[in-house]
C-alpha cells in the first residue's frame, strides 16, 4: 500500500515520501497514530501543491537574500573602537558586534552565526569577510575599524 508520510519515521522514511508500506501496518500504526496518509489522487495532489509552495517561497528567499547581498558590497561598515598604541584594540571585534552595527548603521539584519569570521578582529584596518545570507548566496562586507 502506497502511503505518504506526516512525519519522519525513523527506518521508515522522510517527512512527505512516498513510500510501500504493509497494508497492516499502514492501517493499524501508521493511519490511527496520524504518521500517514493513503497516497490517493486527493492527497498526492495536496502533496505537489505543497512542494511546488515551498519551491516558490525558497526561490523568493534566494532573491531577498541577493539583493541583501548586492546591499552589503556596496557598503564600508565603520567600526570605532579604543585602541593602544601600536594599533591594537583594547578585546576584539565579534561576529556579534559586527551583527549589531550592521543593524544599527544599516538597517540589514544578518544572523551571528552567518557572519565567517575566522577569528576575532584585534587589530585596527581595513578587513573583507563573508556572509553567508543563504544556501548558495555569499556577500562580502568590508569593515574599516578605527580609533574612537
Amino acid at each position: 500500500m502506497k502511503v505518504i508520510l506526516k512525519e519522519d519515521i525513523k527506518g521508515v522514511g522522510k517527512k512527505d515520501q512516498i513510500i510501500n508500506a504493509n497494508d497492516g501496518y499502514a492501517r493499524n500504526y501508521l493511519f490511527p497514530k496520524n504518521l500517514a496518509v493513503p497516497a490517493d489522487k486527493g492527497n498526492l495532489t495536496n502533496l505537489q501543491s505543497k512542494k511546488s509552495s515551498e519551491e516558490h517561497r525558497k526561490e523568493l528567499e534566494k532573491e531577498a537574500a541577493k539583493q541583501t547581498a548586492k546591499k552589503i558590497e556596496e557598503i564600508t561598515l565603520k567600526l570605532p573602537v579604543k585602541a593602544g598604541e601600536n594599533g591594537k584594540v583594547f578585546g576584539s571585534i565579534t561576529s556579534k558586534e559586527i551583527a549589531e552595527n550592521l543593524e544599527k548603521q544599516y538597517g540589514i539584519k544578518v544572523d551571528k552565526k552567518k557572519i565567517l569570521l575566522n577569528e576575532p578582529i584585534k587589530v585596527i584596518g581595513t578587513f573583507h569577510i563573508e556572509i553567508k545570507l543563504y544556501d548558495t548566496v555569499m556577500a562580502k562586507l568590508k569593515i574599516n575599524v578605527v580609533t574612537m
